[in-house]
């Protein structure tokens, strides 16, 4: 059924033999999520507000692990799936290393608007967001707010309170009573020694 290279591969792995090394302590080189979204009564198609939610669901899920894990990151990508399951990603590069909430999903509803003719005709099964070229969040040019809003003040507010009280204690209004998705267990993240 896999063929010969892969069924030999599987086989050896059941039986815990792996010749790959194991490199411990290095960090992850990005940080995502997705989600799929069910097709029900075959090409359904998604309103932009469907898709928003999910996008606005995804960018926090991402931003809460980067401020965990006291990472930041300056590419953001957007990885769809169509309804005939082909894939496209579309990935916008941030002029500063972030981890706010607002601006990873300014960056990444940009990049969905700009795909929104096509989802409209080829439907959309899947959406994804993640966050690369990471780097330590202390190691990160600091910036005046000139605008008097402190958007990262928020950001943790909102980490804290949905550690405390879990997940679905604090969301924003536009994701009422949709679910947060299925939450996958994450490794953690090794801090390299000083």
């Amino acid at each position: 059924m896999l063929g010969p290279a892969a069924g030999r591969h599987l086989h050896a792995l059941a039986r815990n033999v792996d010749p790959r090394s194991v490199t411990p302590g290095k960090r992850r080189s990005s940080i995502g999520a997705q989600r799929a979204l069910s097709l029900a009564g075959g090409r359904r198609q998604r309103s932009r507000a469907e898709l928003d939610a999910a996008l606005l669901a995804l960018v926090e899920r991402v931003t809460e692990r980067l401020r965990s894990g006291r990472r930041v990151g300056r590419t953001v990508t957007l990885r769809l799936r169509h309804a005939d399951l082909s894939r496209e990603t579309r990935s916008r590069t941030l002029p500063a290393a972030t981890d706010r909430t607002d601006l990873v999903l300014a960056a990444a509803r940009d990049l969905l608007d700009a795909r929104w003719p096509h989802l409209r005709e080829a439907g959309c099964s899947l959406i994804g967001v993640t966050v690369s070229d990471l780097a330590p969040a202390d190691a990160v040019q600091l910036t005046l707010d000139l605008d008097g809003h402190d958007r990262r003040t928020l950001d943790h507010t909102l980490d804290a309170v949905r550690d405390r009280f879990g997940g679905a204690a604090v969301t924003r209004a536009s994701l009422l009573g949709q679910g947060r998705g299925a939450q996958v267990p994450i490794l953690p993240d090794p801090v390299p020694d000083p």
